[in-house]
């Protein structure tokens, strides 16, 4: 957006105790977009806006920001002018009102004609505000509208905030703006660091924000900047090693989020703890302690890892040593728990589960495992798994939740059962099935890989689903305490992603069957729960979360072809979606989608009874051809049905497009004759079910 000549930078800047971590990305986000939106609402032009944020402030820079609003044109509608002159031709009380009110006598208003009288009006310029005047307004309610789930108040102040506010910053070019925000008023002065740089930074310029901050205050403000730092910090304390650090993006952004200036201290820990599984080692390093794991180059942990300080210590060794302390200590909870935890093996857990509710209504843990057990035993069965590993793994599935190494790392359930399966001897499919039953674990993430951990994960995903709907606890617009959007997204992911092809109406009715609650409307709650599932499935493919998908490659319309024949296999959907998709892409594709649309539209208001198709009442040459054309395509479409290849149905029926085309141009469908007329009902029927049997493309626009 090009600047005003009559420009300035402008700078504000939150600064308050340590802001939460992980919400700190999006704060920064909601804070700039809020501002800008606002800025643009405001009608003020400007070059450019850059976001800043650490663990103590929250910062905005604009450059080249318009200091001045357009003058705007403005016209103000006044009374009629029966009601604003006398029989004298003098302006009435009504007249001089109005042209006070606009700043104006009444002989410089004008008149307005219109359709229902004429009007006095006023029509004139006014000045815009200053930049200066407006922009305390847009801060303060950008800041109230940021998405903070708990607010707080500090001492006696009425205000509130993420978290206590203590200094603001709000520079017009070199001039500090008139304002008070968060019960602060607005200066010129920033504070560096807490600990290296405690004392206020005084600003002349906006535009030397970032570079002051960094020299004088030894502050990284932004955000970015901080991330990479860590990054290039973390690989060079292990140059001198045949490793890496594992820098995954989440941990990055969260240690960023809790230092202003990262000194990387590389440290190591006993080797005797590499004998923990790898998941629990780096579960301690990262989830608890936010530090780098070091792997080789054959991916294998090494005893080493790296923690991000927020101080440049005069005493590293000091600072190393006292980190390998806490390592040291956390690595030896940790094998503590899984020595004691093998002394005992999942089977003998199992009795426990008793004790543990899964949900009040629903049972225990023990009795949600025997309706999956029950419930993945039907599924196993269609996929051909193992029936013992498959009876198996439900006995087991939730045993480890009960183990201490899960309660310190929740993260790790299924993983940890996965292990300690192995560690008491059961059978790898059995152990791999354990884990499998969480995946995927988030959107687009692993899937289950064996037909154990496809029947298990199914499972026990249709009892939640089942169990919680019987409650009434559904989900409602903005909350779903019991995650069963995403439930139901992972159900649909395994079905069509591993090509599963099970009826889902029967799969739930299955487990709603299994639940323990009594007065279930069983049919009623069938439905509900399958067009819960089937709007997982739109979102799936509207938002481009199926593989291969891009949003927007799935219409609404394409959708909804297909839902109006309500195939009851995800897997069946999809395909029949597939061909849909591909029939569209046919030069074909519209004029059959509007003959379609033509004959839903015209049987939809027949009053006749259309029943089989009689050749000898055909009068027209299109007709005919129109029934060959049909008989023609007939016993290839019964087995491409046959086959589900519904790509190949819609195809074979683009063939009919001609005649098609050809029979309505030539052939009036509502004939007087009450046999003709019926017998062409009869023909267009029999044509629509042949395009119905894969999806309703009447559903498609033209």
């Amino acid at each position: 957006m090009a600047a005003s000549p009559a420009s300035a930078d402008f700078l504000v800047e939150i600064g308050t105790e340590e802001l939460p971590p992980r919400a700190l990305p999006d704060l920064q986000a909601a804070f700039a977009d809020g501002l800008e939106s606002a800025i643009r609402k405001a009608e003020l032009n400007f070059d450019g806006l850059q976001s800043f944020a650490t663990p103590r402030r929250l910062a905005v820079l604009v450059t080249g920001l318009q200091l001045q609003q357009a003058p705007k044109r403005v016209e103000r509608r006044g009374p009629p002018i029966r009601q604003s002159f006398d029989d004298d031709g003098k302006p009435t009380r009504a007249a001089e009102a109005f042209a006070e009110s606009c700043g104006v006598t009444p002989a410089e208003l004008e008149t307005l004609e219109t359709d229902k009288g004429t009007w006095l009006v006023y029509r004139g310029e006014v000045a815009g505000k200053a930049a200066a005047d407006v922009l305390p307004d847009l801060v303060a309610a950008t800041l109230k509208n940021l998405p903070i789930p708990k607010r707080m108040r500090w001492g006696d102040r009425t205000v509130d905030f993420v978290r206590p506010a203590h200094w603001v910053l709000m520079l017009l070019g070199q001039q500090v703006l008139d304002a008070r925000i968060l019960g602060l008023t607005a200066g010129r002065t920033t504070l560096g660091h807490r600990f290296h740089a405690p004392g206020e930074i005084e600003l002349k310029r906006p535009a030397d924000y970032a570079k002051q901050l960094s020299g004088k205050g030894m502050v990284i403000a932004d955000f970015n900047e901080r991330a990479t730092r860590i990054r290039a910090a973390a690989e060079a304390a292990v140059a001198d090693l045949d490793g890496k650090p594992v820098l995954e993006n989440s941990v990055v952004n969260e240690v960023a989020a809790l230092v202003e200036w990262p000194v990387a201290v590389r440290g190591s820990f006993d080797p005797e703890f590499l004998r923990l599984p790898d998941e629990v080692l780096t579960a301690t390093l990262q989830d608890q302690q936010r530090y780098f794991p070091v792997r080789d180059a054959a991916g294998e942990l090494l005893p080493e890892f790296i923690a991000i300080s927020n101080i440049d210590s005069k005493e590293p060794e000091q600072v190393r040593k006292g980190n390998e302390r806490v390592v040291r200590s956390r690595l030896a909870d940790a094998g503590f728990f899984w020595d004691q935890d093998s002394k005992n093996t999942l089977a003998e857990r199992r009795e426990q589960l008793k004790a543990v509710v899964f949900q009040r209504g629903l049972g225990s843990l023990y009795e949600k495992s025997e309706r999956v057990a029950a419930l993945a035993a039907r599924i196993g069965t269609k996929l051909g798994a193992d029936p013992d590993a498959v009876s198996r793994a439900a006995a087991l599935a939730k045993t480890d939740l009960l183990t201490q190494l899960v309660d310190e790392f929740p993260s790790l359930q299924g993983r940890m059962g996965y292990y300690y399966a192995l560690n008491d001897g059961e059978a790898p499919e059995v152990a791999v099935a354990l884990e499998e039953q969480y995946l995927p674990r988030h959107g687009g993430g692993q899937l289950p890989e064996t037909p154990v951990g496809w029947a298990l994960g199914l499972a026990d995903r249709l009892d939640t689903l089942a169990g919680v709907f019987a409650l009434g606890k559904r989900p409602t617009r903005n909350k779903d305490p019991f995650a069963l959007r995403r439930t139901a997204l992972g159900l649909v992911r395994i079905l069509i992603e591993k090509e599963i092809d099970l009826d889902l109406p029967t799969m739930l009715g299955e487990a709603v069957d299994l639940q323990p609650l009594k007065k279930i409307d069983r049919g009623e709650l069938v439905d509900e729960l399958f067009a819960f599932i089937v709007e997982r499935m739109r979102a799936y493919y509207l938002d481009g979360i199926a593989p291969g998908l891009e949003p927007g490659d799935v219409s609404v319309e394409m959708f909804e072809s297909v839902r109006a024949r309500a195939p009851g296999s995800p897997l069946d959907f999809h395909q029949r979606l597939d061909a849909v998709r591909s029939f569209l892409e046919l030069d074909e594709s519209e004029s059959l989608a509007i003959a379609n649309k033509r004959i839903a539209n015209i049987l939809r208001s027949a009053d006749a009874t259309a029943d089989g198709v009689d050749p000898s009442l055909f009068q027209a040459d299109e007709e005919r051809a129109l029934s060959d054309a049909v008989n023609a395509v007939l016993p290839r479409h019964q087995a491409d049905l046959e086959e589900r290849n519904y790509t190949s149905v819609l195809h074979n029926l683009a063939a009919l497009r001609e005649p098609i085309d050809a029979f309505f141009d030539s052939v009036m469908v509502m004939a007087e004759d009450e046999a003709q007329r019926n017998n062409r009902l009869a023909q267009l029927t029999r044509l629509r079910e042949l395009f119905l049997d894969v999806a309703d493309l009447s559903c498609i626009p033209s």
